[in-house]
């Protein structure tokens, strides 16, 4: 006899169902968590190190929403007297990706270590982000920086830039160094092998470097351990553009010499804002015009401006045209152009004889009276155009008419004309 075979088959079936449905429903939480927003502080704590008893040190801290949504910041408090935060208009919302810096201070009122917490209330995941803060009072003198906080202010991103340090022994008696460490991933720092002894009243020189990752604000500090103080950070990482000058070249053509023309050009900013902050021309017979400097142009925006050439003197002039600005590629533009003596003529008309005539004959000369004919043959017309003028110069005309017999009459009354 044979035995049932189908009880076997829908168990596996079963638990192959089951299993599968647990896999999906442990993958949720996992989706759940990526997608919710969460505050994140960076430095993620500080240390002040040593701070004189009356006086103070301020630190900067980022707070970045790396979520996807908006997050609200309801509140901010610290725990301790000796901390203190900058004004912060509350509540404030970050939208994703978006950071905000906060300044603390710390005012030591004794000797000694403190500690504290700054609590930051949101409606991020970490509804509560705490952040640790520690600072020793002392009554001594300790270490000195010049200058006491470091600012890079806008670097471009993926670039560095380095900055120095004096550290100063003010004490009558030597310092040693054992290290130096650098807060924050953009931050980095360089100096003497440690340890390292500074006499008194001497200073050693360490370099800070700021290589921004991406676009946006940056906090951090350098630790300097043995006499343990703290110099601030700071600096933001931008993406600069590319300027283009349009167009490439300029060609003027011929321009009389003391006078001028203008041709339109345009700057446009891609892949990011570029900052012009002057313009050269490489010949001062070109000039620009129709823009005003130093100006920020947006990424994708076109600013106008005009190209103006005065030739001073006869002959071929060329130059470039070039923008100083902050942008990783800039074009200049080429400019020619030829300046040209000024081509004049005199338009001469009179009234018609009233006599029966065959026409009429022009006279030029340089002084009332001395005149010598200029027309070819005789003019029919009673107008006529002189082109050999020099500029310059000023000219005296009279004209005559002619009867059929060749008789000529009296010169007219002379008209006087200046050639610019």
């Amino acid at each position: 006899m044979r035995l049932p075979q189908s009880s076997s088959r829908p168990l596996s079936t079963y638990f192959a169902s089951v299993t599968v449905l647990l896999a999906l429903v442990s993958a949720v939480p996992s989706f759940a968590e990526q997608a919710a927003n969460r505050l994140v502080a960076s430095p993620a704590s500080i240390r002040f190190g040593l701070v004189t008893v009356s006086q103070s040190k301020t630190q900067e801290i980022v707070l970045t929403n790396t979520g996807e949504t908006a997050t609200t910041i309801s509140a901010i408090s610290v725990s301790a007297a000796e901390f203190t935060l900058s004004e912060v208009e509350l509540p404030t919302t970050l939208s994703a990706g978006q950071s905000t810096a906060l300044n603390i201070t710390f005012a030591p009122t004794g000797s000694g270590w403190t500690s504290a917490e700054i609590t930051v209330t949101s409606n991020a995941k970490n509804s509560s982000l705490v952040i640790d803060l520690q600072g020793t009072g002392t009554d001594q003198k300790t270490l000195t920086s010049t200058p006491s906080n470091l600012a890079f202010g806008q670097v471009s991103v993926g670039t560095t830039a380095t900055r120095s340090v004096v550290l100063t022994n003010p004490r009558t008696s030597s310092l040693t160094i054992t290290g130096f460490f650098a807060v924050g991933s953009s931050f980095s720092v360089s100096g003497p092998s440690t340890p390292v002894d500074i006499g008194a009243g001497q200073s050693i020189t360490v370099s800070a470097s700021y290589t921004p990752p991406a676009a946006g604000i940056a906090s951090g500090s350098i630790l300097v351990y043995g006499p343990t103080i703290s110099i601030p950070l700071t600096g933001t990482g931008v993406t600069i553009g590319q300027l283009n000058i349009s167009p490439a070249s300029l060609n003027f053509g011929n321009v009389d010499v003391g006078n001028s023309t203008t041709q339109p050009a345009s700057l446009t900013a891609t892949g990011g804002s570029v900052t012009i902050s002057s313009a050269t021309s490489s010949n001062s017979q070109f000039s620009i015009s129709g823009i005003s400097l130093p100006t920020t142009i947006d990424a994708g925006q076109t600013v106008a401006f005009d190209v103006v050439f005065a030739p001073s003197n006869t002959g071929a002039d060329s130059g470039t045209l070039t923008f100083v600005s902050n942008a990783t590629s800039q074009n200049s533009e080429s400019l020619s152009g030829t300046g040209i003596s000024p081509q004049y003529s005199v338009n001469l008309s009179w009234n018609p004889s009233t006599s029966s005539v065959s026409g009429y004959n022009v006279y030029r000369g340089t002084s009332p009276g001395s005149y010598a004919k200029i027309n070819s043959s005789l003019d029919a017309n009673t107008t006529y155009t002189d082109s050999s003028v020099v500029s310059g110069t000023t000219y005296y005309y009279s004209c005559t008419s002619v009867n059929s017999s060749g008789q000529e009459s009296q010169y007219s009354t002379p008209v006087e004309v200046s050639i610019p």
